[in-house]
């Protein structure tokens, strides 16, 4: 077996783990009525890959801790992860994830059609953003909830859990948000107001700023160690950090190039949202005055052919933007790698280093 063949074994196992013990709690959970549990589980219960709890349970392993009394802790950062999800499918107004629903548009289309109601067809769409609103919310504060039952472990100094509820629901929330709030101006903003490193930022605040703290939370509990500047921590919570940076630069080229089946959501969606990508950067830096204005006027157009979005596609790839990001998401590969040499080797450091590789040369 190749190692990428292990570390999916491996990813998956720890992705069956989470989310039996995600669901088994959901039927602990006092979740009524029945639409607001069913809303809460949609997106556990269509797959996803778990990257961020398989990454806090290998860090956990990599410093010598128990995986199991981690679990509580990977749960939860899937959890937190997942609303995050559902608000950001709302603000995208995006109609599908995972080849399924989102949560807004499954329980539009549910309760267009559904005779307890009699809702026009406007009223069945905002029925389907409250449910998606709600669900979130609901998402979040099972998360800290959860994340609270680390300390249920005898061996777990509890000042560990207090900073990483603390961390999570502050740093890193205040983080996230302030990533998609910049993600939406910045599609609003002209080319020549940003750079390189305003964008790289954004894209840390909205997706390496959770990773982070995936690593940094699987190596203070594997150390039961309520310090966040321990060597290890400190290098693995760079170590996710700059993997999380890198995901996200490859999400957003399968966003341009990939495969809509295999990736379960619309391709071509950023083009409609006008997002000012490092892609879309690159590509417009490396335009004609012509091809810029081209590009500038099918980025967020709201009146989009299927002709605007394979024209600004092959644009996208022709002027350098793809190969370009591709390349900056190896370089962040590469310096995460460097970051954890420190780490003594082990099964679980070999899982980091192949999961890195993974981030930025999967398919969906």
């Amino acid at each position: 077996m190749s190692e990428i063949e292990y570390f999916k074994v491996q990813l998956q196992q720890r992705a069956g783990r989470v989310r039996d013990y995600i669901l088994a709690k959901a039927d602990e959970a006092n979740f009524v009525p029945h639409d607001i549990k069913e809303a809460v589980c949609h997106y556990f219960l269509s797959g996803g890959k778990m990257l961020r709890p398989g990454v806090l349970l290998f860090a956990c392993g990599a410093v010598g801790g128990d995986e199991a009394v981690a679990l509580p802790a990977a749960a939860a950062v899937e959890i937190f992860h997942t609303w995050t999800l559902v608000h950001d499918d709302i603000i995208d107004r995006d109609e599908k994830r995972r080849g399924q629903d989102t949560v807004h548009t499954k329980y539009y289309l549910k309760s267009l059609h559904d005779e307890r109601f009699g809702f026009t067809p406007d009223e069945a769409r905002h029925f389907g953003t409250i449910v998606g609103i709600l669900a979130g919310d609901t998402q979040h504060g099972w998360s800290i909830s959860l994340l609270s039952e680390l300390s249920d472990a005898p061996d777990i100094d509890p000042r560990v859990t207090l900073y990483l509820i603390k961390h999570l629901d502050s740093n890193v929330l205040n983080s996230l948000l302030a990533g998609e709030m910049l993600d939406i101006l910045y599609s609003k903003n002209s080319f020549e107001s940003l750079n390189e490193s305003l964008i790289t930022e954004m894209l840390w605040r909205k997706t390496g700023a959770l990773y982070e703290f995936a690593g940094k939370a699987g190596a203070m509990i594997g150390l039961n160690s309520s310090d966040p500047h321990h060597p290890y921590v400190e290098a693995i919570a760079s170590f996710t950090s700059q993997c999380g940076i890198a995901f996200q630069l490859q999400d957003d080229i399968l966003g341009i190039i990939g495969d809509e089946e295999i990736l379960g959501k619309p391709v071509g969606s950023d083009i409609r949202e006008g997002k000012k990508t490092i892609i879309v950067y690159h590509a417009l830096k490396n335009a004609t005055p012509k091809e810029r204005k081209r590009l500038n006027t099918i980025l967020g157009s709201e009146k989009l052919t299927q002709l605007d979005i394979e024209y600004a596609v092959e644009a996208l790839k022709q002027l350098g933007g793809i190969e370009q990001t591709k390349k900056i998401a190896e370089n962040y590969i590469l310096n995460a790698q460097k970051a954890i040499e420190g780490i003594p080797d082990s099964k679980y450091k070999q899982l980091l280093l192949t999961w890195a590789d993974y981030l930025v040369n999967r398919e969906f």
